[in-house]
């Protein structure tokens, strides 16, 4: 048998009798396999050990991703991690196993340089060899690896570490969002104690202002109160995102067309479906004749939005 310097590409050998505790993958007509998978990867069926699903990757000829040559390359992959909770983490301690099948001996392989691997959301890669053993060495019927064109390989999984960190959430911005302005003439407005507009479309979503000329909350009796509501907000934005809104609203002034303007950043969702401002503007201010927000009993209130983003959970 050729001394294989295992060392030198990150690989520790040992030997064992005992077969891989977790998995076993026997691959017959190997050379079938090695072309027609020559610039491909062959992924084995998945597995569980220590909770999670697992599955062996391998690159009969080498990972040319990884400008891998003339070496068989595996990897152990870690499968069904989307069912996992946010900030999820998994160290593990792994072995990977390759059948001498002339001495009935496993050659054992692990990371020279680390003992556990650290999979998470954020990192995916699977673990494992680039050069697991030269190809030529491998195919050496001397060696025993492949006997009958018939090669078994194994792996080990043992879970040593878990965490969790909980929710998160990943925001996408809206690189060309569009502003829509809608603008509501309100006549005999001293009449209403309780007002609401149409509903109109903004962003893609429907929308309606409210406005108690005599206020709310804080507001009650002092101000305007004006609040813009996002209609639906159950059927038009997925479970546990949210959605986040510059508003813009004017009250204008008819007269010297000095307007009274108010901006908000707000983020809307299923369960708050409704912002703005209990004390909008001072009852007082607002009715007086000289400053032409309400001329002949009719006020005009223009509202802009535009969904700059949404955000859904991790």
């Amino acid at each position: 048998m050729a001394d294989l310097d295992f060392e030198k590409l990150g690989v520790l050998r040992s030997v064992s009798d005992s077969p891989p505790t977790h998995y076993t993958v026997k691959i017959q007509l190997f050379s079938l396999l090695a072309e027609n998978y020559a610039e491909k990867v062959y992924d084995s069926r998945e597995f569980e050990a220590g909770g999670y699903k697992w599955r062996l990757v391998l690159y009969p000829n080498g990972n040319e991703r990884r400008n891998v040559e003339d070496h068989i390359s595996i990897y152990l992959e870690m499968v069904g991690t989307d069912s996992l909770e946010t900030g999820w983490e998994v160290y593990v301690a792994f072995r990977l196993f390759l059948l001498d099948q002339n001495k009935r001996l496993y050659s054992v392989f692990e990371d020279a340089f680390t003992k556990q691997k650290c999979y998470n959301a954020a990192m995916l890669d699977a673990a494992g060899f680039d050069q697991l053993i030269a190809v030529e060495d491998f195919n050496d019927s001397s060696n025993g690896y492949l006997v009958d064109d018939t090669c078994v390989f194994g792996a080990e999984v043992f879970v040593c570490k878990e965490r969790r960190t909980g929710k998160g959430e990943c925001l996408a911005r809206i690189e060309k969002a569009r502003m829509s302005k809608h603008v509501w003439k309100i006549h005999n407005f001293s009449s209403f104690r309780a007002l609401e507009s149409k509903v109109f479309h903004a962003g893609g979503y429907k929308w309606f202002i409210k406005l108690y000329p005599n206020g709310t909350a804080t507001g009650k009796d002092s101000h305007l109160s004006l609040y813009v509501t996002l209609v639906d907000p159950e059927a038009s934005i997925p479970h546990g995102s949210n959605i986040f809104v510059e508003t813009t609203i004017r009250i204008l002034d008819r007269i010297q067309d000095e307007h009274y303007i108010k901006n908000s950043n707000d983020r809307y969702s299923a369960t708050s479906k409704s912002w703005g401002w209990p004390k909008f503007i001072k009852q007082n201010f607002f009715s007086e004749a000289s400053n032409g927000f309400l001329k002949n009993d009719i006020c005009t209130v223009e509202a802009e939005i535009t969904v700059r983003g949404i955000t859904r959970e991790l």
